[in-house]
């Protein structure tokens, strides 16, 4: 049983609390990156949308709101 203040070794409780702590620029690196270097190579979100969309849903996995 862990002791009060000790980290859990149970990996489910160390991602939500790593979940808690995770801002939505560090998130998903990526798709992130892959969309980001689709919409700068192309040059319109329409031609990437389908990247967009993978990282949203991604974003979505770890519980922010898009």
């Amino acid at each position: 049983m862990p002791v009060e203040g000790e980290a859990s070794s149970c990996p489910m409780a160390r991602k939500k609390e790593d979940e808690k702590t995770l801002k939505p620029c560090c998130a998903c690196p990526e798709t992130r990156k892959a969309r980001d270097e689709c919409v700068l190579l192309k040059g319109s979100e329409e031609a990437c949308w389908e990247l967009i969309e993978a990282h949203r849903q991604c974003l979505r996995s770890y519980g922010f709101d898009t």
